[in-house]
């Protein structure tokens, strides 16, 4: 996992990894603090104030049942970050261990894994993560779990296939030689190698559960109401956009700079910790 040093340089001269990197250290001090930082309780109704516009009462609008939608918002950082990094951690977790076991012994181990792999990939992620859901239950806890199946077929195939180019390097072939057992290879060799592959596709899979997570929550097989989530306030803005565009416009700005910041984030670890990868 070494890191070249004219991929650091260009990271350190492109502003958008650092904007990036800002927006998501805010996304997490906001999930973390949200009690402290929320300015009211997102679950208070006031039908008082239904609907109302952006003011500096409510800076970011009311809903439809009275309740501050920047409240909401915060809140709901906390469960879609939550959901996001919890899946992205488990997928990975899944995905390297199946990933290693077929990619280092192969044989049967591997004819298994990749063809319950292959199965995985032939079906929607959506459609797969729906049906999960519909066997369990609607919950956070299910949709975490959902969304890191659907998505451990990726690690799966990338642990795999960078475990068959390392497997056959020379300090491998030596340490196979002295007589050192696969478990003490596989965590001295094998893992450090392959490492930088594994956080790059995971920070971009917490993009990836973050959008399927809120897809989910959008038709309802995500966090339950009243629970604040960024995909079921979505949901229930799309009936008032024309008349409160404030309603919607806020959730699903939020959730598109989400997305593109961890993104950027994702490209720019790739193009550090890939050797293959170089600049012209």
């Amino acid at each position: 996992m070494n890191i070249d040093k004219r991929h650091w340089n260009k990271f350190k001269k492109k502003k958008i990894n650092f904007i990036a990197l800002a927006i998501i250290f805010l996304l997490a001090i906001i999930a973390i603090f949200a009690p402290q930082i929320s300015p009211y309780n997102p679950l208070e109704q006031n039908y008082k104030e239904i609907l109302l516009p952006p003011s500096r009462t409510h800076i970011f609008g009311t809903d439809n049942l009275g309740r501050d939608i920047f409240s909401r918002i915060i809140y709901g950082t906390r469960v879609t970050v939550q959901i996001g990094l919890f899946a992205s951690i488990l997928a990975s977790t899944l995905g390297l261990i199946q990933g290693l076991i077929a990619g280092y012994f192969g044989g049967m181990f591997e004819t298994l894994i990749m063809r319950f792999t292959d199965i995985l990939l032939s079906i929607p992620t959506i459609l797969l993560a729906i049906s999960i859901i519909a066997i369990l239950g609607p919950s956070i806890s299910v949709l975490i779990f959902a969304i890191a199946i659907t998505s451990m077929s990726q690690f799966t195939r990338v642990v795999r296939g960078t475990v068959l180019s390392v497997k056959e390097s020379t300090f491998v072939l030596a340490s196979r030689a002295i007589g050192q057992s696969d478990l003490n290879i596989i965590i001295k060799h094998i893992l450090p190698n392959i490492w930088g592959s594994v956080i790059v596709l995971a920070t971009i899979r917490v993009a990836g559960a973050i959008l399927i997570g809120a897809a989910l929550g959008f038709i309802g097989l995500g966090a339950q109401p009243p629970t604040p989530e960024w995909g079921a306030l979505l949901n229930e803005a799309r009936r008032y956009l024309r008349t409160a565009w404030w309603f919607m416009l806020f959730p699903g700005a939020i959730l598109a700079i989400t997305i593109l910041s961890i993104n950027t984030l994702g490209d720019s670890l790739r193009d550090i910790f890939d050797p293959k990868t170089y600049y012209i």
